[in-house]
């Protein structure tokens, strides 16, 4: 079998990042020291900024995705995209692809036919499985597969599987253009974790008055310090009231946790009651000392950890798949045909596992059909009404579907 060398500086696999936020992905591949970004798309002007102090040697492209041609990005060895999750949340109201966010995950699919890279690594928010019946996810998944890639997903918790105190649960898609290195793929185990808050939390230490909650400084402070008790735990105010998180961890960053007063994580200090730090709300998601929060509002720091990712859970990831493509990284990509329809097996393992990838194509759903019936009959043919009650009902089933391209 042919094996293909790596392509990057000092031989390492090299990456391209769409909506790389301030470089969350790149960060937990780049830890393993086998890849490399070279080329990095963000459309937000303030994570720009934090990209680019952070990442001053990456080439940062600034503009909408939509207007980046796919032959202007460099090939490499892997496509990462975070693609914005409001889209697919709750706290983006459900719309899913009806909101004008949602077709950008097609904008990355743009740039994946053209580039073919061995690798396509995608995280989001949990529910996008479930999301639209089930539908979202399956459009994501079948576009992906029908283009030859080999797919595997699961829902992580960064408090089970990077060590972090924060329960922050997100999908993650890895895809592979060859099956012999998605069959050694494996997500990475539940780990022990060690790390306290803390670790990540500084309870001692006098942090400037305006983090501070104080009587007559906020209307609503005496719930605060009736409730806010604990050095233990890390509370929420819910804007009526206070939420105690009684895991002992993070409750789960989101992006407006800086304005309105709403989600803010407070805990309990030898200083008084405060919110979490911009710097301890990027300890949570598993960044390093030295990653540089530049000189921006905090409101948009908060917003930038909100929207990142875990990256100690990207780093073990990135292990696994470094793993497999130095002993299974081979030329046998599927050959694309110019076909009609696609005969797509996935193992559905409930909501939150699973993995998918193209059989074969067929100039015709007759033939497809018949293939099936030809070399396998193990596992059924089902439609789409059927796909979304095994979503509904969190089933977990093997079957093959007919796509048309």
């Amino acid at each position: 079998m042919l094996h293909t060398e790596k392509s990057g500086p000092n031989n390492k696999h090299t990456i391209a990042s769409f909506f790389a936020g301030v470089g969350g992905i790149e960060l937990g591949f780049e830890q393993t020291n086998d890849f490399k970004a070279v080329y990095a798309n963000e459309v937000d002007k303030n994570a720009q900024i934090t990209y680019q102090t952070n990442f001053p040697e990456i080439n940062l492209d600034i503009r909408d995705i939509k207007e980046v041609e796919a032959t202007e990005v460099p090939k490499v060895d892997i496509v990462t995209g975070g693609f914005p999750c409001q889209a697919f949340s709750i706290a983006g109201y459900r719309k899913g692809f009806e909101d004008e966010r949602g077709d950008l995950f097609f904008e990355l699919l743009r740039v994946i036919k053209e580039n073919r890279p061995k690798v396509i690594f995608i995280e989001n928010v949990k529910n996008m499985v479930t999301h639209d019946k089930g539908n979202t996810f399956k459009v994501i998944r079948e576009s992906l597969v029908a283009n030859g890639y080999y797919i595997k997903w699961k829902v992580l918790n960064g408090k089970d599987y990077g060590n972090i105190p924060q329960n922050r649960e997100r999908i993650y898609v890895v895809g592979f253009n060859n099956k012999e290195t998605y069959d050694a793929f494996e997500f990475p185990e539940p780990v022990e974790m060690t790390t306290e808050l803390s670790d990540i939390i500084d309870y001692n230490s006098q942090e400037d008055e305006k983090y501070y909650y104080r009587e007559g400084k906020q209307p609503f402070y005496d719930k605060i310090e009736e409730a806010v008790i604990s050095y233990d735990t890390v509370y929420q105010w819910r804007r009526q009231y206070v939420r105690e998180n009684k895991s002992g961890v993070v409750p789960t960053l989101t992006a407006n946790m800086g304005t309105g007063g709403h989600n803010v994580p407070l805990v309990y200090t030898k200083n008084g009651v405060r919110k979490l730090t911009p710097r301890e709300t990027f300890n949570a998601q598993g960044y390093p000392e030295e990653y540089k929060l530049p000189e921006l509002a905090n409101s948009h720091l908060y917003k930038q950890a909100g929207n990142s990712v875990v990256v100690p859970v990207i780093k073990r990831i990135a292990e696994n798949i470094s793993d497999v493509l130095s002993k299974h990284d081979v030329d046998d990509a599927m050959n694309i045909q110019d076909a009609n329809y696609a005969l797509v097996y996935t193992d559905l393992q409930g909501n939150y596992a699973g993995e998918s990838y193209t059989h074969d194509y067929y100039n015709s759903y007759e033939e497809a059909e018949a293939a099936l019936d030809q070399i396998d009959d193990r596992f059924p043919l089902i439609h789409d009404t059927e796909y979304m009650e095994l979503v509904r009902k969190r089933k977990s089933m093997k079957f093959y579907s007919i796509v048309q391209l």
